[in-house]
């Protein structure tokens, strides 16, 4: 009796994977064009994998604030002891988090002091 196992949506058998000796071999298995991975599992019963211990990844990203602007969030990061960068993100991230909310009919974003600007799509 064979113990291959079988796709359970399409009743194929699968193939065996090779017993790989290191990382290398098995990248060179599966990055070969004509290799079908589906050919080896079945995705259907695949599970989303979750690392929860990973950093992560970042980009570094040029943003042009009005000085009082920096001088402002500076402050309140010094207030509470923080590097300003890592505040600016926890505030994104929270402001992110938020129930989405209608915007004001006019909603304005100061460029300086005394003057605004109108956000585009909203007049």
């Amino acid at each position: 009796m064979d113990k291959r196992m079988t796709d359970k949506r399409t009743g194929k058998r699968l193939k065996r994977v090779p017993k790989l000796d290191d990382e290398g071999q098995e990248r060179a298995f599966w990055e070969t064009d004509a290799r079908d991975s589906s050919e080896y599992l079945d995705w259907s019963q695949a599970t989303r994998a979750v690392f929860p211990n990973l950093k992560p990844s970042t980009k570094t990203i040029s943003l042009r604030l009005p000085r009082h602007l920096l001088e402002a969030i500076k402050t309140a990061a010094n207030s509470r002891d923080v590097p300003y960068q890592s505040l600016i993100k926890v505030w994104l991230q929270e402001k992110l988090l938020q129930p989405a909310s209608k915007p004001a009919a006019s909603t304005t974003l100061a460029s300086s002091p005394g003057t605004s600007r109108t956000r585009r799509g909203t007049r």
